[in-house]
């Protein structure tokens, strides 16, 4: 594993632990370069596909779900660690409906389920993108929802 500090190749696990009922490791890691510590995460590949607005289909990617989800949570005052449940949570529900293809359509939708509960302006901020508001009054209406 690659040192986010130093960029050394080598390090040790000090310590392992379960997360989401099994679903995912924790590892926290020492580099044998500079000593500095930090956290890893695994989690099981799902061989689930993706099919886009456009009829693409294309691999499910945690690091582009994640990466939408902190868009949304720019300036917000949300923990790593809570934004990476928030993830996990939305993976487990797409392979909970047990199909090889889920639309992006439902994943959004579950995203902004979660999002709402969690922070009501990111979930504000990824409606916008999602839902693609062509215009204030559709934004209006669904703040008026909320």
């Amino acid at each position: 594993m690659k040192c986010p500090y130093c960029g050394h190749l080598e390090d040790k696990v000090v310590d392992s632990r379960s997360k989401r009922e099994g679903a995912a490791t924790r590892r926290r890691r020492q580099c044998l370069g500079c000593g500095r510590r930090f956290t890893t995460y695994e989690y099981i590949e799902a061989p689930l596909s993706v099919r886009k607005h456009d009829g693409r289909r294309e691999p499910f990617n945690r690091s582009k779900l994640r990466h939408g989800v902190e868009l949304a949570l720019t300036k917000r005052t949300v923990s790593t660690e809570a934004v990476m449940k928030l993830v996990s949570e939305v993976e487990e529900e797409c392979l909970k409906l047990e199909v090889p293809e889920v639309a992006s359509s439902d994943i959004g939708a579950i995203v902004m389920k979660k999002l709402k509960s969690l922070d009501e302006v990111a979930y504000i901020r990824f409606a916008s993108v999602y839902r693609r508001f062509e215009d204030a009054g559709e934004f209006r209406k669904e703040l008026e929802r909320m």
